[in-house]
C-alpha cells in the first residue's frame, strides 16, 4: 500500500467519525423542537463548532492546503449541519439569548473573513498558508472539543446533568 492510499483511508475513517460528532446533538435538538423551547441548552458547542468547520473548510482548499478534499467535504457538511442547529436554536429561544446568538455569529463571520483576508494577501504560497491556517485550525478545534463544558457551571450549581448535551459529551470523548 502506497502513502496516498493509507492516507484516503485513514480520512475516510476520520469523516465517519467527524460526521457522528456533527449529528450527535441530533437527540438534543428533536428535544427542543418537541419542547418549543431551548429551555437551559447552551448555543456553544454548535457555534464554536461553526467557525470550526468554517476555518477547515478554508484549509482543505487547494489555495490553502493542496490535495484536501476530505477536509472540505466533511467541515462543509459540518457546516450546514451547525448552521441549522443554530437556527433551530435561534427560533426557539427568548428574545435575549437571540441578540446574543447573532452577535456570536457575526464576531465569528468577521473573524473568518480577517482570516481569510491576511491569510491571501499576506503569505504568498500554499506553505505560508497551510502553517498559520492549520495553527488556527488546532486552536478552535481545541476549543470545540471543550466548549460542551460551558455548561459546567451549571450542572455544578444544580448537581443535575439534564442540560448537558450527553451525546454530544460523549462524541467529543470518543
Amino acid at each position: 500500500m502506497d502513502t496516498d492510499m493509507i492516507r484516503t483511508i485513514v480520512g475516510i475513517i476520520g469523516n465517519v467519525i467527524s460526521f457522528g460528532l456533527f449529528v450527535s446533538p441530533i437527540p438534543t435538538f428533536v428535544k427542543i423542537i418537541k419542547q418549543k423551547s431551548v429551555a437551559e441548552f447552551k448555543p456553544d458547542p454548535y457555534i464554536v463548532t461553526l467557525l470550526n468547520c468554517a476555518l477547515w473548510s478554508f484549509y482543505g482548499l487547494p489555495i490553502v492546503h493542496p490535495d484536501n478534499l476530505l477536509v472540505v467535504t466533511i467541515n462543509g457538511t459540518g457546516l450546514v449541519i451547525e448552521f441549522i442547529y443554530i437556527a433551530i436554536f435561534f427560533v426557539f429561544s427568548p428574545g435575549k439569548k437571540h441578540i446574543n446568538i447573532i452577535i456570536a455569529v457575526l464576531v465569528e463571520v468577521v473573524f473568518f473573513a480577517v482570516v481569510v483576508f491576511i491569510s491571501l494577501h499576506f503569505f504568498h504560497d500554499t506553505k505560508g498558508r497551510s502553517m498559520i491556517i492549520g495553527i488556527l485550525c488546532i486552536v478552535f478545534n481545541i476549543i470545540m472539543y471543550n466548549s460542551t463544558l460551558t455548561v459546567m457551571k451549571m450542572v455544578i450549581k444544580t448537581k443535575s446533568v439534564r442540560y448537558m448535551p450527553f451525546f454530544l459529551s460523549l462524541a467529543n470523548l470518543i
